[in-house]
């Protein structure tokens, strides 16, 4: 079962949708989380949303909580959580990319997909990584294509993964395929 964290995002319901292809699952608002399924699940979303992730200090407990005990995936805000909650600056961008395509690159042999793969994501933030970042075990797996801004993470030791993107959009090529190989790992 997979338990997605709603962040109060109206893309949550396309998350939702989007990971119910491939399990059984349960989503709750951040304020109503419910520890009976919270304990049962086999992995964690954290979904997308508005503000930043310090507006949100009860997820971060939940990410610790549960690091290396579930497999945790976070989109967008929930990329951002992840970070946030393994000490790294999340901050403004000079851009801000709402309903925007960008091409991202797979930077990493050590990537669950296949180095200097290129395709075409959908953005919606205004916030981003500050680099550099160092967490034990994490590394940026994806990267924009132009701005070279960090798109995604994988720490395959403890099955923790996140997108900057949107998976679920339809502006983002195979996002179906990616959700499959993250939860296959």
């Amino acid at each position: 079962m997979i338990y997605i964290i709603d962040h109060d995002d109206s893309f949550t319901h396309n998350v939702v949708h989007q990971f119910a292809k491939f399990d059984d699952i349960e989503c709750d608002n951040f304020n109503e989380i419910n520890q009976k399924k919270l304990n049962k699940a086999k992995v964690i979303v954290f979904s997308p949303g508005p503000g930043a992730p310090k507006d949100y200090p009860y997820s971060s407990k939940i990410y610790n909580k549960f690091k290396k005990k579930k497999k945790i995936i976070g989109i967008c805000l929930g990329f951002q959580q992840i970070l946030h909650s393994e000490n790294a600056k999340i901050i403004e961008q000079n851009k801000i990319y709402h309903g925007f395509q960008s091409e991202v690159k797979v930077t990493s042999n050590n990537s669950l997909f296949k180095k200097n793969k290129k395709f075409k994501v959908g953005r919606y933030h205004s916030l981003k990584l500050k680099e550099p970042f160092y967490a034990k075990n994490f590394e940026i797996t994806m990267r924009c294509a132009i701005s070279n801004v960090a798109m995604a993470i994988e720490n395959n030791k403890d099955k923790i993964y996140g997108f900057q993107f949107h998976p679920e959009s339809f502006l983002t090529e195979n996002g179906n395929l990616l959700i499959k190989k993250i939860l296959s790992a």
